[in-house]
């Protein structure tokens, strides 16, 4: 059985937005995420209560209630995210071989053989540390 984390819906343009001013904020308004982003994304306050909403639909965002005002925060790390949604790849277009996506990537000269070593080096350290 697959846990949510790794079957959750993927963020759309203006989720990740509001989710990377989560990040990097802290807590927030729906007021205070839409005045942050009204210069490059101007939206209406429904607009942003909606995207909230979907955001804890999905998982992505939590809120606490100070007075009759909601407070929002990221759910989890934004590694933690971004693991999910690799996972979510490597599954559906590598069948989830990791070294498949590697292999691909080495292919289409996505990573360079430098970047190459440097893994391999962080793989072996890793594989040191385990055997300690």
């Amino acid at each position: 059985m697959r846990n949510s984390k790794t079957t959750r819906k993927n963020l759309s343009g203006l989720e990740q937005l509001v989710m990377d001013f989560l990040w990097a904020q802290g807590p927030a308004s729906a007021e205070q995420v839409r005045a942050a982003l009204t210069e490059t994304h101007p939206m209406k306050d429904a607009t942003v209560r909606t995207i909230l909403r979907r955001l804890e639909e999905k998982g992505y965002a939590t809120h606490r209630e100070e007075g009759r005002t909601y407070i929002y925060s990221g759910a989890e790390q934004p590694q933690n995210v971004a693991m999910t949604a690799i996972r979510q790849i490597i599954d559906r277009f590598w069948g989830g071989s990791a070294e498949a996506l590697v292999a691909g990537m080495v292919e289409q000269e996505v990573i360079d053989p430098a970047e190459l070593r440097a893994l391999a080096a962080k793989l072996a350290e890793r594989s040191t540390k385990k055997e300690k």
